[in-house]
């Protein structure tokens, strides 16, 4: 305990499991360990992993090494502030890949907007001499972005066995 990312996490029921998961994440090169953890929340047990992508407006190659690191951080903190895992995080100049263990609480829009509106905020303030070289609107991300789920069997695999589920017949 004593991070910030573990305070946060303090009195929410699935505190534990977050703690575990973080403290995994952060202290192992070997991501796939957190990935295949279930978690637990008041009604469900669920493993949710988005693959999202952002990219900068315009297509604009603003993004730096320090950018970068910075929007690690933000990420990770909304993430877990929400109940959200981030697992992987990089990017290029022109965008980014966030791989996200989703707690079903959320909206995916809402956190979307959240983690664009929060990122896009901290970053052009804290890098607002780099960033007004190539915006001179107060924006950072394209409105679109990509989202799709990710992990688990694979769709055939799943319809086949949903088909060979022993329905009742009377």
């Amino acid at each position: 305990m004593g991070s910030p990312q573990e305070e946060q996490l303090r009195g929410d029921p699935d505190a534990q499991t977050l703690r575990k998961i973080w403290y995994i994440s952060q202290n192992t090169s070997d991501a796939v360990v957190c990935q295949m953890l279930p978690r637990k929340g008041s009604h469900a047990v669920f493993s949710i992993h988005l693959h999202f992508v952002f990219i900068t407006k315009y297509r604009k190659q603003v993004i730096t090494p320090p950018i970068l690191e910075r929007m690690h951080e933000i990420f990770a903190n909304i993430c877990i502030k929400t109940n959200c895992i981030l697992i992987e995080f990089s990017g290029e100049q022109d965008h980014v890949h966030l791989l996200v263990d989703y707690h079903p609480d959320n909206n995916i829009s809402d956190f979307t907007s959240s983690l664009k509106s929060a990122s896009s905020r901290v970053i052009r303030k804290e890098f607002k001499e780099h960033i007004d070289k190539f915006y001179w609107k107060p924006l950072f991300w394209s409105s679109s972005y990509y989202v799709a789920s990710s992990g688990g069997a694979p769709i055939d695999k799943l319809k086949q066995y949903i088909k060979q589920q022993d329905a009742p017949t009377e």
